[in-house]
């Protein structure tokens, strides 16, 4: 368990490096307008194979705002709780601003290509409702995917079935061009006036970036 969980300690400031790398600059004045994302480096054009066994492409979502989130379906703890709390707050959305929601597409992809088939997948979105997207691939294919997204990623252990994958965590939500706009905190940021086990922070930052 520890693999899994120990990711936000030890892979959230190689995240935030990465991160660093990879603005095309310093932060703007108007930054808090443009999203904490504006102008980084972060995407890039993929074509994985989704939770029915059917190619998806980057494109495949325009027009819509992309909530992506990357780990995997036999993480032992920090995945599920990150996508419950995801989905719950999207679901909170689409109740509050239905207009704003349908613009919104959820999209889990996969770190563990190799267990995590279309088959497996499709069990694991249905879990956290219709609207959520799985995507999976070859190893090499996940492992471009996830330099293009500044994702870390690792296995704890080789040579056995039984391993956990560390990973950086903190989804991200991009424009309806595909541009990156903001970091989307699964933990409460701090606020006193929130409950941890929440998903109202999430469901704010949904509220204050799609327009």
């Amino acid at each position: 368990m520890a693999g899994c969980a120990m990711n936000k300690a030890v892979f959230s400031p190689i995240l935030a490096f990465a991160l660093a790398l990879a603005a095309c600059g310093g932060p703007s004045a108007d930054q808090d307008d443009e999203g904490s994302l504006a102008g980084a480096r972060i995407g890039a054009p993929f074509t994985l194979t989704d939770q029915d066994g059917k190619p998806e492409s980057w494109d495949s979502f325009k027009g819509k705002y992309r909530l992506v989130y990357f780990g995997y379906t036999y993480c032992p703890d920090v995945c599920p709780v990150d996508l419950q709390k995801i989905m719950a707050a999207y679901s909170k959305f689409e109740k509050q601003s239905p207009d704003k929601a349908a613009k919104v597409q959820p999209i889990f992809i996969t770190v563990d290509p190799e267990r995590d088939t279309p088959p497996v997948l499709k069990q694991w979105t249905a879990a956290f409702g219709p609207r959520l997207i799985g995507l999976t691939g070859t190893p090499e294919q996940i492992a471009k995917v996830a330099r293009d997204f500044v994702v870390v990623y690792g296995k704890d252990s080789e040579g056995t079935k039984d391993y956990l994958v560390n990973h950086s965590r903190t989804p991200y939500l991009f424009d309806a061009d595909g541009k990156p706009l903001a970091l989307i905190p699964v933990d409460d940021p701090g606020t006193p006036d929130v409950d941890e086990g929440s998903a109202d922070h999430i469901l704010a930052a949904l509220d204050r970036w799609v327009k």
